[in-house]
């Protein structure tokens, strides 16, 4: 028989430490698993002060066994996701767990209780903590590392949430594209004439972003966010404070000339920006940035060869014109100039249809699937 198992909420600043850390613990064989960035751990965990929490609550809840710490996970109240959806759902996410099923059963009973108490009548995640950071419970694609921003966990979770009575909600997947698919994009007549139709058609200009004007151009690209994904499965979208904490954080994260721009008339209507797989880098400092982290996580950009690209938003009013061919291959040649050898498309949701067709028909590969999981409270 199993030593008897403790859960405690987390109160204390050596709590809080002891969760974070216990993510090392769990994923300390799995080559794979990326650290997360601590500094920006804490915000999230609202273990510092975040914006998302001015619309959200979070509690945090530790397993012991023996006085050893064997599990973790966070139960979120997303006010902004329920008056948006007009839902009575209450999240977890940041779990992580030993493989067994006892462990994983109190921590869910223990975030269930919490978010029961105040009302709610169901539970859904991994989220971590919403659909604008990360989520979802990858399921299928362990023997690659994720890129930046992205969720991995160990091979034994999905039996551990299935078993706990959670079924499958929604799932995402990534999709991989290498350098031959781009050239094939690039020199492609039929793609090529199509762009060209598009932009005279409707008067489309593309440009990089503008680097003298960095945060705003990343304010406006958020705010374009929100409004195309309006309508998108489980969104919500981003209070004005955490548009500019986000466009603060990814500042220093993106590369202009790795982001174009749609415009009719000097408007902004839609954008595509990838994102660098900082990951090795990050793997590299163990997810500490200072005191000296940031500098070899920021320092000569041009050496990181991958990248993903987030998504493709266009305002609603103008996304049944095609934006999204025009901007997807004005994107193509600088990815190229940056020497970029391999493109993740992540993530998609299965529900979306057209991007999942899109891109299969341009030659990308799923080789990723995250999976979000709800249970009745």
């Amino acid at each position: 028989m199993s030593a008897p198992l403790e859960i405690v909420p987390v109160r204390t600043k050596r709590d809080q430490k002891t969760f974070i850390n216990l993510a090392w613990e769990v994923n300390q064989h799995d080559p794979q698993w990326i650290p997360p960035l601590i500094a920006n751990h804490k915000g999230l965990l609202n273990f510092k002060p975040h914006p998302f929490y001015d619309d959200a609550a979070i509690q945090t809840f530790l397993a012991y066994r023996s006085g050893k710490p064997v599990g973790r996970i966070a139960a979120i109240e997303n006010r902004a996701h329920n008056q948006w959806h007009k839902d009575k759902i209450g999240f977890c996410g940041f779990f992580q767990s030993i493989d067994d099923q006892t462990v994983a059963d109190a921590l869910f009973g223990a975030a269930g209780d919490w978010l029961k108490a105040r009302g709610l009548t169901s539970l859904r995640g991994p989220a971590d903590p919403s659909i604008n950071y990360e989520w979802g419970l990858l399921v299928e694609g362990f023997e690659t590392p994720p890129f930046f921003m992205l969720t991995h966990n160990p091979r034994y979770y999905p039996q551990l949430w299935e078993s706990a009575g959670f079924v499958k909600s929604q799932d995402m997947y990534g999709f991989w594209g290498d350098t031959s698919m781009v050239h094939t994009l690039t020199s492609d007549e039929k793609i090529r004439t199509v762009d060209e139709q598009i932009r005279e058609r409707f008067g489309i200009t593309i440009r990089p972003m503008n680097r003298r004007n960095f945060r705003a151009e990343v304010e406006m690209f958020l705010d374009i966010y929100n409004q195309a994904l309006s309508a998108t499965w489980g969104y919500v979208p981003m209070g004005r404070k955490e548009v500019l904490q986000l466009a603060s954080e990814l500042k220093h994260l993106i590369v202009p000339e790795l982001a174009r721009i749609a415009e009719v008339e000097g408007k902004p209507i839609g954008m595509m920006f990838g994102l660098l797989d900082y990951n090795t880098r990050i793997k590299q400092i163990n997810g500490r940035l200072f005191p000296f982290g940031f500098i070899r996580l920021l320092v000569n950009k041009h050496a990181i060869k991958r990248i993903r690209l987030v998504s493709t938003n266009v305002l609603p009013e103008y996304q049944n014109w095609g934006v999204g061919v025009c901007l997807a291959r004005a994107m193509l040649q600088p990815a190229l100039d940056h020497g970029v050898t391999a493109c993740e498309f992540s993530w998609v949701l299965e529900s979306n249809d057209l991007s999942r067709k899109t891109l299969e028909k341009g030659g990308a590969v799923r080789y990723k699937t995250w999976r979000l999981y709800d249970r009745p409270l």
